[in-house]
Formats: C-alpha cells, structure tokens, sequence
C-alpha cells in the first residue's frame, strides 16, 4: 500500500493588498484616515428629516456609538442647509465628534455657495455626477461644487449610482459601441459609463485644484455580480479609495445576505476603503442595524475585530432545551451593550471569544478554542456544564443559576485579562 502525499502547506487566507490614495476625514481634531493602511471604515447614514435638528442630531449619535465613523445626511433644501451648523454644534455639545457627510443632488451647487457656514460645518461632500446638471449646465454646476471643497479644504467622494447615471455619456457609449464590429451587451455598456462618469469627474476635479488625496470613489449598483464587476474594472484603472456598497440591498435578510456576499468577495481581493450597507429598515427596527451588519462584514472577514464574538452551535435533536439559545443571546446582547464603555476601560476586549455549546459532541473542543466556554448539558447528558477557561477545564456549574453564574464568570474573565492591560497602558 501507497503512503499517501505529504499534505500541503495550508496558508493562512488572506485579503489581496490594493495601495489606495489616503484621504483625511476631520472635524476637528477628530481625524478619521481612509484608504492607504488604514482600517476600512465603515459608514451609515441618517433617514430623519435634517431639517429637524436634534431628531438628526439623536440619530447621528445612535449611529456613532453603534460603530459608524462616518455618517450622512440629506442636504436637499435652504432648510436643511441651515440646520447642518446646528446639527454639528448639537453633536459637539453631546461629545459625539463623528465626521458628517453632506448628501447632494441636483441643488448641491447653490446650497454650497449660499450657505457657507453648512458647507464648513461639513467633514465631506457625496456628490453625484449625474444629478448635477445637463449640458452646459453640469460642467458649471459641477465646478462650483469642488470650488467649494476646495476653498474649504473639503474631501469629496464622487458618487455614481446607476439609478441616475448621466444619460448624455451613457447615450453616447451606446452610440458608439452601436458602430463597432462586435458590440458589447447592454451591461458592460453600463459598466463603461459607470466607472468612465467616475473617472472622467475626478479628473476634472482635479484639474480645478482639488488635492488628488481629497477624493474618494463609488459607483453604486444594486446587483451583486454587477458591483463585483464594476468595482474590479474601477481599481484596475485608479488609486483612489473607493466607497462599497450595494446602492439599494434590500430588507433584512436579502439585504444583509447581499450585502454581504458582494462586499466580501471586493474585500477579500482588497478592494474598498470604506462600506456601508444601506439596509431597508424592517417596522420598528432600528437604523443602527445597517451598522451592525458592516461591523460584522468586517469581523467575520477578519480585517477588524469591534466586539467579543460568540460561537454557539445551531442546535440539533441532542440539544431540545432552548438553554444553550437563551444564554448565547444573553451573553451576546451584554458584551455588546457593555462595548461602549470597555472599549476605554479594557484595551482589547473587542478580541475576546466565547463558546456557548448546547452539548457534548462539539461543545468541549469549542469551548477549549475560544477564551472561555461553556458545554451545557444536551438531551440525556447529565445536569453539569463544564466551563473552560484558556484552554483548560476551570469549573463545572450546576443547578438553576448556571446562566447567571457564567455571565459572572465572563466579566471576571474581563477585569481580570483585559483591566490588567488597561493598567499597564
């Protein structure tokens, strides 16, 4: 008998490296760095009426401590222009120093001209080729807009959505590939106008003066594979830092599935610096849940680590008690409600792992992988969970109060691992 093939070295996946042009999100002395070596930020944006200052200013605020380190806002009207300086000064009173985006279409030439103060109090502008005239008009509209960036030291992302692509550009692709030998379909048609709008934008930006390392870039689709193929088309032909993110994904699970399959197949090849995931908010769910889906795109893909992850096992005719369910969701809800404040007070408790098994087949070799575990009892296993603690079997708890206990145990786990590190920094 044959001795098998030694088996193969197994590297460590790891996403691609894209070098990207580092811009400078600031209000302040609050500086958040996107593209270049930094982290890929993740962004959100408001659904309230801006013209309603603290409503705003509230939901700002919900979208910050959820994790969004950029947030934007509607800028439409002479109101809602006005309201901005007062939104930022509410944000600055609450301690809240998250950069805000202002959101522009159609209108955004003459609010950034006639309102200074908004456009100061503003850390970016999102402008929209398409939406920013036609003709003569757009290339006028268009230049007062990076004229105000650029008097104000403002960082642009220009965004094309193919919802309200420039028709004049794509009308003339379509002529033009109309003439040749072997037309392209529809679509890569499309994927042309997206990425030539973008590129075509930036360069005219450019030549008014804004700093090359003051423009981000997206281009916006609704399609999984579309925005695959566009993104990799785009940082094939530039270096700056893109914007992901699928422009309309849907509502909860669609959306978040969607999201999450575009966004890390880009991410995995290094492409994006910052996301977001414009989730179709569910009644009464809240706005922030866009936040923490990206937060998890990211953690999942291993580029950022936000809160304690949890593994907990799916369940199976072994584990009929809901236990196991109820104590992983306990734990979960604490460790992420308690982040806002352990973020200052343990450096580091955003890396720590905890298992939540529902019986013996897993749960033991589970909990020795993760920082602490425990291995509640499954149908007919005796009434003891063993608890593991870095790797070793630590104690075992019994009785009614076993999920209490435990949370005990996690915070004590915490204190003692992570405030030690907080002392020593």
């Amino acid at each position: 008998m044959n001795a098998p093939d030694p088996v193969d070295i197994i590297e460590a996946a790891a996403p691609a490296a894209r070098r990207s042009r580092q811009a400078r999100v600031a209000w302040g002395d609050h500086v958040v760095t996107v593209g270049g070596d930094a982290p890929v930020r993740v962004q959100s944006m408001t659904n309230t009426d801006t013209v309603d200052v603290i409503g705003t200013a509230i939901q700002v605020k919900e979208l910050a401590v959820a994790g969004s380190e950029l947030v934007r806002i509607t800028v439409n009207t002479p109101e809602a222009a006005e309201a901005v300086p007062h939104i930022r000064e509410q944000l600055d009173r609450m301690g809240i120093n998250v950069p805000l985006v202002g959101d522009f279409h159609y209108n955004g030439h003459r609010l950034l001209t006639d309102f200074p103060a908004m456009a100061k109090a503003l850390s970016k502008y999102r402008i929209n080729p398409g939406n920013v005239g036609k003709g003569d008009k757009r290339d006028r509209q268009f230049g007062q807009m990076i004229e105000a960036a650029v008097k104000h030291d403002k960082v642009v992302r220009i965004g094309v959505n193919w919802g309200s692509l420039d028709q004049e550009l794509l009308a003339h692709l379509m002529d033009e590939n109309a003439r040749r030998a072997r037309p392209l379909d529809a679509k890569q048609v499309m994927y042309q106008a997206l990425v030539q709008s973008a590129l075509s934008s930036a360069e005219v930006a450019r030549e008014m003066g804004l700093n090359p390392d003051h423009i981000i870039i997206s281009c916006k689709v609704s399609g999984v594979q579309d925005l695959i193929s566009v993104y990799r088309a785009l940082a094939r032909r530039c270096d700056y830092a893109l914007h992901l993110g699928l422009t309309e994904a849907g509502m909860g699970t669609k959306g978040t599935v969607a999201s999450a399959t575009a966004l890390g197949v880009l991410l995995q090849e290094g492409i994006g610096d910052t996301i977001r995931v414009s989730l179709t908010p569910q009644p009464g769910e809240a706005r922030t849940q866009e936040v923490v889906v990206a937060l998890e795109i990211l953690q999942s893909l291993g580029l950022r680590a936000f809160n304690p992850s949890v593994t907990a096992c799916p369940g199976c005719g072994r584990t009929t008690s809901t236990t196991f369910q109820e104590l992983a969701k306990q734990i979960d809800d604490f460790l992420r409600a308690q982040m806002p404040v352990w973020k200052a007070k343990y450096p580091g408790v955003e890396n720590l792992k905890v298992a939540v098994m529902g019986c013996i087949v897993n749960g033991p070799g589970e909990s020795k992988h993760a920082d602490i575990g425990i291995s509640l009892p499954g149908t007919g296993e005796a009434p003891a969970a063993p608890v593991f603690i870095d790797g070793e079997k630590a104690l075992t708890l019994r009785g009614e109060g076993i999920a209490n206990e435990f949370q005990k145990i996690v915070e004590s786990y915490i204190e003692r691992r992570f405030g030690t590190a907080a002392v020593r920094a």
